[in-house]
């Protein structure tokens, strides 16, 4: 299956008409004509079947025959990650948990952060191709940047876990600490780690420390791990 995208289209419509670039890509490059079948996504559960009857590089619109949807999944991830470094890193990030399965991502600035600006008109065209090669059917939520005082401080509902790699006896791993179909919040940290006052803040605010393993690693790789951990937990459930 090819999947495109259209957050504009609604259960109600009966047509789509694409923008500029898409309909350049649909008519020329993949040289789609008029009768030929997309399917389409808006982004929130929707499949949709349409037929071309239009197809020009300008604007195509294509006629819609049929619309599926998606159940909700049975949990929801929200990843706080820090900024990495070198932006390919975080966009790899991005990538992989959209194929694995997130539902919200928030970059949070912290005291050791090296990367305090984020374009997020480039992560959201990330997300939005790792959508569309993954098939999915919902794309995440991005939201602004945020400090990391300011986030903490800020009521989340659900599970509230902080995986920081300082050695602490009630850390236990993240696998332990999870349950299948609740809300899920992660706190990821950047290049090194959140400060100790930081971890301390979490604590108070009732975020629950928690291993991602024996080994060290990079904030994006900690943030996959993540990621599967939870997919893991709920598939298995």
């Amino acid at each position: 299956m090819q999947l495109f995208y259209n957050p504009k289209i609604s259960e109600k419509d009966t047509q789509v008409v694409f923008q500029r670039d898409e309909s350049k890509h649909i008519a020329k490059v993949l040289r789609k004509k008029e009768g030929d079948i997309l399917n389409i996504t808006n982004g929130e559960g929707l499949l949709f079947e349409a037929e071309i009857i239009t197809s020009d590089i300008k604007q195509c619109v294509a006629k819609i025959i049929s619309v599926d949807k998606q159940p909700p999944p049975p949990y929801y991830l929200h990843m706080i990650v820090a900024p990495t470094k070198m932006n390919d890193r975080f966009e790899w990030f991005l990538e992989k948990a959209m194929e694995i399965g997130v539902h919200e991502i928030t970059p949070v600035i912290c005291e050791h952060s090296e990367r305090k600006v984020v374009k997020l008109n480039r992560f959201e065209r990330v997300l939005q191709s790792a959508m569309k090669q993954s098939l999915h059917f919902r794309m995440p939520r991005l939201n602004e940047p945020v400090s990391f005082s300011d986030f903490v401080n800020s009521e989340v509902e659900g599970d509230k876990f902080i995986a920081h790699c300082e050695d602490e006896a009630e850390k236990a791993y993240l696998q332990k600490k999870l349950n299948p179909g609740t809300n899920v919040h992660i706190l990821i940290g950047p290049e090194g780690d959140f400060t100790t006052t930081e971890i301390e803040m979490a604590r108070d605010k009732g975020w629950v420390p928690v291993s991602l393993g024996d080994s060290r690693l990079r904030t994006e790789t900690a943030a996959i791990v993540a990621c599967h951990t939870v997919a893991l937990v709920n598939q298995e459930a």
